[in-house]
Formats: structure tokens, C-alpha cells, sequence
């Protein structure tokens, strides 16, 4: 196995808006950052995960870019970016951006070009059919509901937005977008940043043609196939490669969409041809219904392991993992999985630390933050949970506290509440109005308190980071190969690690029950790296107490 930095990093992933606001408009910014890159290098990451940044009309809150190579006025302006990149390589982290090139906003000047007219330069910029019989070109659906065409009046064509119809796709076989891309990403490079998260990257390549979707029942999205792992994605990712990415040292995640083992292996092979690593959606949607994601159902632990397993056993000595729980885009875990407690936090971030791959925390995870209790729609602000409302509750197809139900359960919201920095008003987060609401537990639930408690959620990441960033295990825990024990216990998530000779033991109780878990194999030498519970030692029968997390190397 080859090493390489991004192997053995920790990344952070901050939401701009929401992380820290400077100058009291209620709105998180680039100079709140900055204010705590002390904060985050205490909490020991080495790469920070910017979510957009850029100048953006903030239909999707930022993930509408209307200009690529500017800052959004609400973050501040280009010379605060280059401060906050100077000083948090000053701090030993790395900055890594969100590049956003599926789409623009319609808001772009590439866009309002190409809707001028039929035969402006730019029109093949986009994605634009005529009407068929009068209707849309397909069936595809929004991923935010709804048809994924918008009818334009002044040419009486369609253009295709796989999100919002503020968010155009843009048409990656035209040569000179994938130029135009690959300059920008250049020119970031060339500012000395770090790497970058690629949204939903593997949605750039259409199937030809644009065939009707397969629809299935009263499903909102069109078929996936259509519009994901297309044809060319991975020649355009070569060439994104052999233009940019070999020329810089970064690291490169790709969001994929509907990506399989097989793809994964050709989006993240160890060649470096293409990405480093990449995020797949398997396990965020275990916990879905026929309702898609507005449910409360909660995860099946069995099937939840084995999701893992697969992605951890069948990418070996192939192409790399990342490891996730929380973003932007996903509840909170400790509510999700967890019972919203400190301890069924730490065994919850247990299971994911020891496994082999690149770590991801999002704002707030390490503090045990939790989901937001929603009472009403009017404290929602993200487009898909509207535009969901707007579908399923005016449709009559769900009840108003149902679709609330699910919203407190999963929806993204949650993830975008502001960090909990004290337990002054607003949190610490701002000195004016918060853009979205504060969760009211964070009078118990903030940094400031657990900074000031040595058995805190926080330290127990630091720990975790610790380990696999700078301690005798650090081969092992980034390098070593994994073993799932116990598939089928619906309460234990128990794996080995092992390089070489050396072996670790995880053993996580992910459940609110006392139970007893049993070794099939003799421990005697046992050393422990990190527990929850200080009064639990490793056995061959053991009784393991709700949310208890243990690692041993034996």
C-alpha cells in the first residue's frame, strides 16, 4: 500500500454559513473562520472542507454559483479568502474547496448568454431541447421535485436542471465548458489551495439521447441511470486529471450519486487516474421507506454492517474509502443512529474512526450536536424540504405533522442549524439574528463547555484523531486491513484491523441495551487505546453496556 497524506488525513468539513458569524449580520463568514482555526487545530484535523464560497444569488444556499473566481458578499470578499488560507496553513490545515460543476446559476454569465438566443456562442454551454408534443422533452425528475425541464419563453426551448431551475446543467460534451472548468480550477490551484470536494460529480455525463426515465408509482426522481456514471464521466475525469490535478499536490473526493463498487473502483483507483477517494450514498438511504427520506424509521444495525463491510472488504488494495456519518446533506448521527447522548455519540464516532479510509467530520459532530426539534415548516429553509411540503403535503399525500416528523428525522436542515460555540444567546454563533434557528439545547450542549470537560464528546475526538494521525497505531489504523466479527448481532458492531502482525479490536454496543458479547478467539496480551467507559475491560464474555465503545490492540 502506498502511503500518501491524504491517506492519513482527518478532514473537517465546515458549512460557511453556519459555522461562525463576524460582523453580527446573522450569517456565518470567511473571518469567522478564521477567528477559531485555534479551535480546530486543538481538535487536531489537518484539512479543512469549505462548503461553497462563492458568489451565488443563494437559491441552494450557495450551490448556485453565479460567479466561480468571487466570494458571496454574505462571506466576504477575496482578500478575507486569502488571509484564511494563509493563516490556516500557518495553523498546519489544509483548505480544500467545493467545486460545483454540474450546474451553475442561472444567475451565470455563461447562462444568460445561452438563453439570449438560439445562436449565441454559448448556447451549447447548457443542456436545451424543444419542446415533444408540446410537453417536456423526457420524464426526468428534480432531484428537488418536480419536472427537471423549465420551459424558456424567449427561445421556446427546455433547458435541463437536475436540481433546482435556478441551477442549469451544464453540457460537459460541449469542449470548451470542460476548458473553461479545468482554467478556473487552475486558477484556484495557482492561489495555493489544497484540494477539492467534487458535488455530485458523477452526474456531468448524460446518457445520449435523454430516453425517458423508469417511473415507479408516484416516485418524484427520474431513473438515476439516465443521468449518473454516464458514458464519458471517466474520460472527462481523465482529462481533468492530465489538465490539473496531476499538475498540484491535492486531495480530490468526488460526491457520487448512484456510484457502485465497480465504478467507485474506477473514480477512486490507487493509479491516480482519476479521484482520490469518493462519497457514496448507500448507507444514508438504509433508513429510508416508501416514503423515500421522510420517515422516522431508523437503521437495521445488520444491514447497516454490512454495507460497510462491502464497501471496506471489496475496495481493498483497489481504490480508497471515505468515511462519513454527517454533512450538509445528512441528519445528525448521534440522533440519527445515536440516542442524542455524549456516550452514544463517542460509540458511534468509534465505529467510524477505526475503519480504513479518510475520516470526515462535520461542524458540530465532534460536540455531539443533534437534530433540530422542528414545529412548523416556517423554521424550515432548504429548497428540497420546501419544495417537498409544497408537493407532498399540498398534494395530499402526507399529513403535515407526518412530513414534520420525517423532517426532524432526516431532514437537511438539521446539519445546517448554527455551530454551538457557548451558552450565550444565539449560542456564540452571532451578535444579531441567526438565519436559521439555534437548537435550544445548546445551553448544555457546547464548545465551551466541553473544552472545559476532560470526558467531553470533543476530547474524545481529539483522542480518536490522535490515534490515527500521530500515534504507534497510526499504520495500522489508516493502513490495516478490517474484519467484520458478529455480522448478523443486531446490537454489537464488532471488526478487526491488522497489518502484518499487529491487530486491533473494535467493539461497539450500538444500542440503548445492556448485552453480552462473546469472543471467539483467546485474548491475553491486550492493550487499550480508547473506551468510553473506563470500568469495561476487554474479556472472552463480556458484559458491554449501552453505547460502549472499546479498541484494544491484542
Amino acid at each position: 500500500m502506498e502511503k500518501a497524506w491524504w491517506k492519513e488525513s482527518v478532514i473537517y468539513q465546515i458549512y460557511p454559513r453556519s459555522f461562525c458569524d463576524s460582523n453580527g449580520d446573522g450569517i456565518g463568514d470567511l473571518n469567522g473562520i478564521r477567528s477559531k482555526l485555534d479551535y480546530l487545530q486543538k481538535l487536531g484535523i489537518n484539512v479543512i472542507w469549505l462548503s461553497p464560497i462563492y458568489k451565488s444569488p443563494n437559491d441552494d444556499n450557495g450551490y448556485d454559483i453565479s460567479d466561480y473566481q468571487d466570494i458571496m458578499d454574505d462571506f466576504g470578499n477575496m482578500d478575507d479568502f486569502d488571509a484564511l488560507l494563509k493563516e490556516a496553513h500557518e495553523h498546519g490545515i489544509k483548505i480544500v474547496m467545493d467545486l460545483v460543476v454540474n450546474h451553475t446559476s442561472d444567475e451565470h454569465k455563461w447562462f444568460i448568454e445561452s438563453r439570449s438566443s438560439k445562436d449565441n456562442p454559448k448556447r451549447d454551454y447548457y443542456i436545451w431541447r424543444e419542446p415533444k408534443d408540446g410537453k417536456e422533452p423526457n420524464n426526468w425528475g428534480s432531484c428537488f421535485s418536480g419536472s427537471a425541464w423549465e420551459y424558456d419563453e424567449k427561445t421556446g426551448m427546455y433547458y435541463l436542471h437536475c436540481f433546482s431551475k435556478k441551477q442549469p446543467d451544464l453540457n460537459w460534451d460541449n469542449e470548451k465548458v470542460r476548458d473553461e472548468v479545468f482554467n478556473m480550477m487552475t486558477w484556484w490551484c495557482e492561489k495555493g489551495i489544497d484540494g477539492f470536494r467534487m458535488d455530485v460529480i458523477s452526474m456531468i455525463s448524460k446518457v445520449p439521447g435523454l430516453p425517458d426515465g423508469k417511473k415507479e408509482g408516484d416516485a418524484i426522481y427520474g431513473d438515476l441511470s439516465n443521468t449518473t456514471n454516464g458514458p464519458r464521466v471517466h474520460e472527462y475525469l481523465q482529462e481533468m486529471r492530465k489538465r490539473v490535478l496531476s499538475k498540484y499536490d491535492l486531495i480530490t473526493v468526488g460526491e457520487c450519486a448512484g456510484v457502485t463498487i465497480e465504478e467507485a473502483k474506477k473514480y477512486a483507483n490507487l493509479d491516480n487516474s482519476e479521484l482520490n477517494m469518493v462519497f457514496q450514498f448507500e448507507h444514508t438511504g438504509l433508513d429510508y421507506d416508501e416514503r423515500g427520506k421522510w420517515t422516522t424509521k431508523r437503521f437495521y444495525l445488520p444491514d447497516l454492517k454490512a454495507n460497510l463491510s462491502k464497501w471496506q472488504n471489496e475496495l481493498e488494495g483497489q481504490a480508497w474509502n471515505s468515511l462519513y456519518w454527517d454533512n450538509h446533506d445528512q441528519p445528525r448521527i448521534v440522533s440519527r443512529l445515536g440516542d442524542d447522548s455524549p456516550v452514544s455519540a463517542k460509540c458511534i464516532a468509534t465505529v467510524l474512526h477505526l475503519m480504513k479510509g479518510t475520516p470526515y467530520i462535520y461542524q458540530g459532530e465532534e460536540l455531539g450536536m443533534t437534530n433540530y426539534p422542528f414545529k412548523s415548516i416556517d423554521e424550515c429553509r432548504d429548497i428540497e424540504i420546501i419544495n417537498a411540503y409544497k408537493e407532498l403535503v399540498g398534494g395530499n399525500c402526507m399529513t403535515e405533522e407526518d412530513l414534520l416528523a420525517g423532517i426532524r428525522a432526516k431532514g437537511r436542515d438539521n446539519a445546517r442549524t448554527p455551530m454551538q460555540w457557548d451558552d450565550t444567546k444565539e449560542a456564540g454563533f452571532t451578535s444579531g439574528k441567526p438565519w436559521i434557528g439555534v437548537n435550544p439545547n445548546y445551553k448544555t450542549i457546547n464548545a465551551k463547555a466541553e473544552l472545559e470537560d476532560s470526558n467531553s464528546v470533543f476530547y474524545y475526538y481529539q483522542k480518536l484523531i490522535e490515534l490515527r494521525r500521530k500515534s504507534q497505531w497510526s499504520d495500522i489504523i489508516v493502513y490495516g486491513t478490517y474484519n467484520l466479527l458478529d455480522k448478523e448481532d443486531e446490537n454489537i458492531f464488532a471488526y478487526t484491523r491488522q497489518l502484518g502482525d499487529k491487530k486491533i479490536l473494535v467493539v461497539c454496543n450500538v444500542s440503548a441495551n445492556e448485552v453480552q458479547f462473546k469472543l471467539d478467539f483467546d485474548v491475553e496480551e491486550k492493550v487499550c487505546l480508547i473506551r468510553n467507559y473506563d470500568n469495561v475491560d476487554l474479556n472472552m464474555d463480556m458484559s458491554v453496556p449501552a453505547w460502549f465503545a472499546g479498541v484494544w490492540e491484542i
